[in-house]
């Protein structure tokens, strides 16, 4: 059986849904299970959904029926019938949301975001199954929250493999199924969400349980490139790229594969192909078993607003084992995510993430026992296969912070 995955770039227009039309028919389509995201930036405009609704703010109706018209605007594009059984399913949808927006009495906002965000996974592979029901390539939607299970550990959801599997083995290998990447279902029967961008993730996961041949990732790119072309120029096709390349690019933050998506391929040894919707006949790049990087070159990955933070103890002593203990626990309660760590004898640095927005909250307690200095919004980047004049190209473009390297790896914190 394949696996398929469709980014939200590759759906964000009824242009994007006729693609999947034409790479199936290219591909074939029988055996093949389809994992699919949110339509475009719908993801987002459902996150304004959540603020405005934790907010209750007056602009709630508006970027609720923001996000329905945009759905409609794409079925009025793919179907011909001005009423179509595809906008009663639409309807539906937006009336379970409204249903939540009005029983719900929970004030966490990571359940509440987690129980609205989904929507647009669930909008996007309706209409995609509908769409290819009426032409000719018949389908089974199926939800994934049924399949994938997981803790209650709201917007960063922890699968719980055993049941997963069981779940997932259930299915027939021999259809073609659509369904959503992203989500999964708590013990109590609640939506949960994997970690922004986590369509990759589901998509590895439901390849592994199913003993999958492959998994390809269908993307606006012509594959795996040395660097993001929205921010570097003459960018490189990557066409191999080992399992553990691929690990250390996502774990340094390269976007184009999830970094939680590689290491179940590995451990089945499932190839990972990533190609263009937009040319077929283009490989794309093959992430597979051994140590190589085809071409060798350097590698570039920037992450953009991090916080550096620079933590002394205020009585000048050195930094050992307790302060770091101190300051990691603190870390975690804060769900802050480190991305670089740098220590000397007096202070212990981290460049951090601030996804959960908890840095105030772990400034204010750090700061009862440590002096803190910190810049916000800097940029981490990172060099693998890193040479002189690669780095040379990244220390001009600001103000260096910090600089580390490790073996053949070199981290810049540019202000």
């Amino acid at each position: 059986m394949k696996v398929f995955k469709f980014g939200g770039a590759s759906v964000k227009d009824a242009i994007g849904v006729k693609n999947i039309l034409k790479v199936l028919k290219n591909e074939g389509f029988e055996n093949t299970l389809i994992v699919i995201s949110a339509m475009g930036k719908m993801t987002n405009a459902f996150e304004k959904i959540v603020t405005a609704y934790c907010q209750k703010s007056k602009d709630l109706n508006q970027h609720i029926n923001y996000t329905k018209n945009y759905h409609l605007t794409i079925t009025t594009e793919l179907f011909n019938s001005k009423k179509h059984l595809i906008d009663t399913e639409i309807e539906t949808l937006f009336g379970h949301l409204s249903g939540f927006l009005i029983t719900n009495k929970s004030t966490d906002y990571n359940y509440i975001y987690d129980q609205i965000v989904g929507f647009g996974e669930l909008l996007s592979t309706k209409i995609i199954s509908f769409y290819l029901n009426e032409n000719n390539i018949p389908n089974n939607w199926i939800d994934v929250r049924d399949f994938i299970k997981t803790d209650a550990n709201y917007r960063d959801a922890k699968v719980d493999w055993e049941k997963t599997i069981t779940t997932i083995q259930r299915l027939d290998k021999n259809k073609l199924f659509i369904t959503q990447g992203f989500l999964g279902q708590s013990s109590n029967k609640n939506t949960t969400t994997l970690g922004r961008e986590g369509s990759d993730y589901s998509a590895a996961i439901f390849a592994y349980c199913l003993n999958a041949q492959s998994l390809t990732i269908w993307k606006d790119v012509e594959g795996v490139l040395n660097a993001d072309p929205r921010y570097f120029e003459n960018t490189q096709l990557l066409e191999q790229i080992s399992y553990n390349e691929a690990i250390e690019m996502a774990f340094y933050g390269a976007s184009v594969i999830h970094p939680k998506t590689l290491k179940p391929l590995e451990n089945k040894n499932i190839p990972l192909y990533v190609r263009s919707f937009d040319n077929l006949k283009n490989v794309g790049t093959t992430v597979s078993k051994g140590h190589y990087l085809v071409p060798e070159v350097s590698c570039f990955i920037l992450k953009q607003q991090q916080i550096l933070v620079s933590i002394s103890a205020k009585d000048f002593s050195f930094m050992v084992e307790s302060n770091l203990s101190d300051i990691f626990k603190v870390l975690h309660t804060f769900k802050l995510k480190v991305n670089l760590i740098q220590n000397s004898a007096l202070s212990f640095s981290v460049c951090i993430e601030d996804k959960f927005n908890n840095f105030t909250q772990f400034l204010n307690e750090i700061s009862l026992n440590y002096t803190i200095t910190y810049f916000e919004n800097v940029v981490l980047y990172t060099i693998r296969h890193a040479t002189e004049n690669a780095i040379k190209k990244i220390e001009q473009k600001g103000e260096t912070l910090l600089k580390q390297s490790t073996q053949g790896t070199v981290q810049l914190v540019i202000k």
